[in-house]
């Protein structure tokens, strides 16, 4: 890492826009923002001539990128294939995902992650468990082969995961409540998802301490007048985070100005659910028994079925400014502080002192110039 101080640049705080500020990096943590920074003027300085600086984007859900998928080889040189395949679009830290397996390839997973950590991989948050403990009723693209309700092995093995940040997605009807709690007071994320549960079930998993919606609206039954399940309690729970994917293939815009109108401030986030073609020349790979073509932009098995995404996270913060009306400041959260505060962590996510110097810089039309990792900077064309 190489302390610097950035200068000229449109900064986004966690409550404001300041122009023509300047921003102090020493040790891979923000040290000074404005007047303060511009007096560490012994610091090697950078003229941003303008450009935006934010934070380093945070995506919570990564299936894979640079040709290679999580599932497919759970190892530490598979995270380091992503992290670089997803740095250039502006994400410095993320969640790498695996989607429903056996237990098997959950714990090299999980090792995979722990390696990587060891090995000096920041931008590797944690874990993100997107099942097997789903619908089948809601599979989406998931092998139901592997699906089952949690037992007490499980929580067993989760409890001992020591891997940064856990996620895991489930399906509220398919686990009790005690369950959720139990997942809850050890620190796991837990997300409701893939599900056709109703309206009093996903109120009490919440209540039981689940904390939000994996991909809101995808691979969940429509509101109904008489049922409005998971999605009717996952739109009026102020407490609760729901994720978007939007490529403009998942959500019809509709759908995104319903989820931002109806959940408090804060509580949208953005995630890609990115497989391998992102940051690749590729457009086909297999994906358990299917073969997932991307065409138009979209990623679809043989049957027609979304098979995640080929979005990038620069890319769906373009799509919500200009596409969708969503204000600058709050896209550029959305992909970077309303996640960090899901995870709980007010280290990331935000441009503050002390934080860690996960930065980014875009120009005014939203190209990625330049990312920092803690401190630690790399340039984009």
């Amino acid at each position: 890492m190489i302390d610097c101080l950035l200068t000229h640049a449109n900064v986004l705080l966690p409550d404001q826009i300041v122009a023509n500020s300047s921003v102090a990096v020493q040790s891979g943590q923000i040290s000074a923002i404005g007047d303060a920074a511009k007096r560490l003027d012994h610091l090697p300085c950078i003229n941003l001539d303008g450009d935006w600086l934010l934070p380093g984007f945070i995506d919570l859900q990564v299936n894979g990128g640079g040709g290679v998928l999580f599932n497919d080889a759970p190892c530490a040189q598979t995270l380091q294939r992503m992290l670089e395949a997803h740095r250039p679009f502006g994400t410095t830290r993320l969640l790498p995902t695996l989607i429903s397996a056996d237990r098997r390839h959950m714990q090299a997973a999980r090792d995979a992650v722990r390696q990587a950590q060891a090995d000096g991989a920041q931008g590797v948050l944690g874990l993100h468990l997107e099942g097997p403990f789903l619908s089948p009723e809601r599979r989406g693209v998931h092998d139901a082969r592997y699906f089952r309700a949690l037992r007490d092995e499980d929580l067993d093995w989760l409890a001992a995961a020591d891997c940064g940040c856990l996620m895991l997605t489930l399906a509220p009807e398919c686990q009790s409540v005690e369950r959720i709690a139990q997942l809850a007071a050890m620190g796991v994320i837990v997300m409701l998802g893939h599900s056709a549960a109703d309206t009093e079930t996903t109120h009490a998993a919440l209540h039981a301490g689940a904390r939000g919606f994996t991909h809101l609206f995808n691979a969940m039954p429509p509101w109904l007048g008489r049922a409005p399940g998971v999605l009717g309690a996952a739109l009026l729970d102020d407490g609760s985070h729901v994720g978007l994917i939007v490529d403009g293939h998942h959500l019809h815009p509709a759908s995104i100005a319903l989820a931002l109108r109806c959940k408090p401030r804060g509580r949208c986030f953005l995630v890609t659910d990115a497989m391998s073609t992102v940051g690749s020349d590729q457009r086909e790979f297999r994906l358990g028994e299917h073969t997932v073509r991307l065409q138009e932009g979209c990623l679809r098995t043989e049957d027609g079925t979304l098979a995640g995404s080929a979005l990038d996270m620069i890319s769906a913060v373009r799509r919500c400014i200009e596409q969708h009306g969503i204000a600058p400041e709050d896209a550029f959260r959305m992909a970077s502080t309303w996640p960090a505060d899901l995870l709980g962590r007010s280290d990331l996510g935000r441009i503050a002192v002390g934080a860690s110097a996960d930065l980014l810089r875009l120009s005014p039309d939203l190209r990625v110039k330049a990312t920092w990792l803690a401190g630690e900077m790399q340039t984009h064309s």
